[in-house]
């Protein structure tokens, strides 16, 4: 075990009215924020169509027991390669295969392309609940709900384990007594060789997080030989979305709040809830605050201001939202963006450099945010508003055949897309792939 690096923790009044004589002792709160900027909104990455996706007899279990349709580029085709029960991330080895981690049953599994279905094999067992996977030339790292581990990659086998940040919080914490929403972590190498993790919030607005030992809704960092980790970006309540982008900066997409009130009446209104607040696509520096129980995202799609949570920090005196820098990108409120990745000189135009993200899909939003595949484009150092790449996994009626999980592009040319609930791992093949 080791020791955790604890953090840091970190007049003149004004009349109501001017036949007022004298200031109060206890000045007023500031008036609530507004909220009235456009809400984000996923357009098309390009000229998407109908197709139905192609399954092999062998794989055609359900929800594949009969034709379905997703949205798809023109000319594009979408197969179900593989069965895989609650597929969650994934990563390709240096030996092209593809790595797919299974929290539900301790495992990370080998998918190994043929000619024909891919051969499975387990790689990893017996873990507690597996979720991110990153490699760093030949060291794979394993995000367990725990603990970050190291393995060497050699012939196909993951050897020589390590632990180089132990004792993170999970469901068997003592202290938590179980009550842990989001115990699954996600990991990412950056180009400075350093080892980025993200621990999730235990709660919708469980503010405590903020102080604990290691700090939770936190995205941490550790050296690849282990050693005191430390918070690297804070109040991130949920960011599974973990990624280095092609200029080395570190993004997150973040699972935001839910329940949040109207700051025009301090309510709890579901037609306000719907839309708010976006969930955050956001470029991670050292010690970047993301606001989170205190302050929210608004508006959108890009340049998100900040503005006070009116239930978590109705003074202001928590958290200066205003002195927040904007955040990059968003996602639909409740959306549920999860895994994340960047492609470069892989896919064909238009789709040549951005990010991919898995968006689960909300529930908890009338009518519901739809499952997807997004597409930000990459431009200049930064990312572009968000695009579908794959829809149609939800009916006008709210019903859903599937949800995405992650996508990451292949050494073929292809696009491979997990989802845990329909049991399958897609392969998304352009004209020619």
């Amino acid at each position: 075990m080791r020791d955790w690096l604890r953090r840091n923790r970190f007049g003149a009044c004004l009349s109501a009215v001017a036949v007022v004589a004298a200031c109060s002792a206890t000045p007023a709160p500031p008036p609530p924020p507004q909220s009235t900027r456009a809400q984000p909104t996923a357009q098309p990455a390009g000229d998407l169509v109908p197709a139905t996706v192609q399954v092999d007899p062998g794989l055609a279990q359900e929800p594949f027991d009969e034709p379905r349709q997703a949205l798809v580029p023109r000319g594009w085709t979408l197969s179900v390669w593989a069965r895989v029960p609650r597929a969650r991330l994934a990563a390709w080895t240096p030996d092209g295969a593809l790595l797919i981690s299974l929290p539900s049953t301790g495992q990370v599994l080998v998918l190994r392309p043929t000619d024909g279905q891919p051969v499975q094999t387990v790689l990893l067992d017996g873990l507690d609940q597996p979720h991110g996977l990153a490699f760093a030339g030949d060291t794979l790292y394993v995000a367990e709900s725990d603990q970050i581990d190291a393995y060497d990659y050699v012939d196909g086998a993951a050897r020589n384990p390590r632990t180089i940040a132990a004792d993170l919080p999970d469901a068997e914490s003592p202290d938590l007594r179980g009550a842990y929403a989001h115990a699954l972590k996600s990991v990412a190498v950056g180009l400075d060789g350093n080892v980025y993790f993200s621990i999730g919030s235990t709660g919708n607005i469980s503010a405590e997080d903020r102080d604990a030992d290691p700090p939770r809704a936190t995205i941490m960092r550790v050296t690849p030989d282990g050693g005191p980790a430390e918070p690297f970006a804070t109040g991130v309540r949920n960011g599974t979305g973990l990624a280095v982008a092609p200029d080395g900066s570190l993004w997150t997409a973040v699972n935001g709040r839910d329940n949040v009130a109207d700051p025009a009446t301090g309510e709890v209104d579901p037609d306000y809830v719907n839309d708010h607040p976006p969930e955050q696509i956001a470029k991670l520096t050292r010690g970047r605050e993301l606001g989170w129980p205190y302050c929210n995202s608004d508006g959108g799609p890009a340049n998100l201001p900040f503005i006070r949570d009116v239930q978590t920090n109705a003074d202001g005196s928590k958290l200066d939202c205003a002195a927040l820098p904007p955040v990059e990108q968003s996602i639909g409120a409740h959306a549920a963006p999860l895994g994340m990745s960047f492609t470069e000189g892989v896919l064909p135009a238009p789709y040549e450099r951005g990010a991919l993200v898995g968006v689960h899909g909300s529930w908890n939003r009338r009518p519901p945010q739809a499952p997807q595949v997004s597409f930000f484009p990459w431009r200049d150092g930064n990312l572009g508003n968000q695009q579908t790449l794959v829809g149609g996994f939800q009916g006008d009626d709210g019903s859903r055949w599937g949800r995405p999980v992650a996508a990451v592009a292949g050494p073929d040319g292809a696009v491979y897309i997990t989802d845990d609930y329909a049991d399958a791992v897609y392969r998304l093949a352009p004209p020619g792939s």
